[in-house]
């Protein structure tokens, strides 16, 4: 049988040298893979990204961590510290279209990897930096991680249960946000390439992009300056808006506005609390939260999850059960939109992983590639990328630069 043409995606042909580790850099460069890009995951020889190592679970050797964020590339192993690996480095550079790195500011320098001797070697190159704080600033040179960064960006400040201490939100979302700006913003500098035929430095700081998620949190306090407090699952503006227990499970209820608060009090029988002056009208919901809020959980206890599930749905009542992993990946629609795929694993075998969320008509995306053992291409991109012999390769190893 004749062999069946590759697949074109949005960014076949973007080749993607990956100097990242742990999660804001391998979450950017897997949305690039995913979306068709190749990606190189240069690691540490014998070490490799330091999420291998986060675990229990582990599947096959690999932590579900890694595993999370690091399909659709392929992995080699090349020491930094040894000058034999950074100019290896720079013979990839002379042929890609993207570094992205996220050591710390300076580090890179002195590897002799830095944006202006990058820059000499391919000037059309995008080079995207992830750091704490970004390259400039008095907290510049200062390391960080995902939850010391929310506390930093005050979404920490805002997350918790009122007269409670402050929580992290249960995923490193600051890590997850900054790989998704920094994804947009390299697909961007491609297409300003492609019409100025120039590369650039991008400086991505988790702190930036935290803080621009403040989104009406923010707004508030530069608007109004109103600061900011700990609301659980309510919200500060719009009530009833939260999270309430029924007689089985927990359901979330948005009644974001007036039609859907006169459907919300027909379905609950109290259509009186319409026409109540202190409930009339959102502003004033608010204003006596503490009054309602009491009366809505009171009604809500003398059903189901289910049965109020199916009563505001039939009136449009934005809701939903507060799911389990495991009655979420039993969910039909994540199970209708294929955000649970499988791939073949070389230790794992068959391994499941949450699929890609972005669905398009004529290049429809797919996991090509599990997440990589450690160093599993380095003969592989030696070979096709580089050109390298079978005694090139084996010089490197023995100079331990592989």
């Amino acid at each position: 049988m004749a062999d069946q043409p590759e697949k074109d995606f949005p960014l076949s042909g973007i080749r993607v040298l990956d100097l990242s580790r742990i999660l804001a850099g391998p979450y950017c460069t897997m949305i690039l893979g995913d979306l068709g890009a190749e990606i190189i995951k240069v690691e540490r020889p014998g070490v490799g990204d330091d999420t291998r190592t986060w675990g229990p679970p582990f599947a096959g050797g690999e932590s579900a961590y890694y595993i999370c964020c690091n399909r659709n590339k392929k992995s080699i192993t090349v020491d930094l510290k040894n000058s034999r690996g950074v100019e290896l480095i720079k013979e990839f550079i002379k042929t890609s279209d993207v570094l992205i790195e996220n050591f710390t500011p300076g580090l890179m320098k002195r590897f002799g990897l830095d944006y202006d001797t990058v820059k000499e070697i391919n000037p059309k190159i995008i080079y995207c930096s992830i750091t704490a704080y970004g390259q400039d600033g008095p907290y510049r040179d200062r390391p960080g991680y995902d939850m010391v960064l929310s506390a930093v960006g005050g979404l920490m400040w805002i997350t918790g249960e009122p007269g409670r201490d402050s929580v992290k939100v249960g995923v490193a979302i600051t890590d997850v946000v900054t790989g998704v700006y920094a994804s947009g913003a390299i697909m961007a500098s491609l297409l300003w390439r492609q019409k100025s035929g120039e590369g650039q430095f991008i400086d991505i700081g988790l702190l930036d992009a935290q803080i621009s998620c403040l989104a009406n949190i923010a707004s508030s306090y530069l608007v109004g300056d109103v600061e900011a407090r700990h609301w659980g699952t309510a919200h500060e503006s719009i009530v009833p808006y939260q999270v309430f227990r029924t007689k089985t499970l927990p359901v979330a209820i948005a009644v974001a506005n007036q039609k859907l608060w006169i459907n919300f009090c027909r379905i609950t029988d109290k259509q009186d609390w319409t026409e109540d002056p202190r409930f009339v009208s959102n502003p004033k919901r608010v204003e006596n939260r503490e009054v309602l809020i009491p009366m809505v959980q009171e009604v809500l206890m003398t059903k189901t999850c289910d049965e109020w599930m199916d009563l505001m749905v039939e009136a449009s009542i934005p809701c939903g059960p507060v799911n389990t992993m495991e009655s979420l990946f039993a969910d039909p629609q994540v199970r209708h939109r294929n955000m649970v795929e499988e791939v073949e694993h070389p230790t794992i075998g068959k391994l499941k992983l949450a699929g890609i969320p972005i669905k398009y008509s004529s290049t429809p995306l797919e996991v090509k590639l599990p997440p990589p053992t450690l160093g599993e291409h380095t003969d592989e991109i030696l070979t096709d990328v580089l050109g390298y012999t079978e005694d090139q390769i084996k010089d490197l190893r023995e100079q331990e630069v592989l």
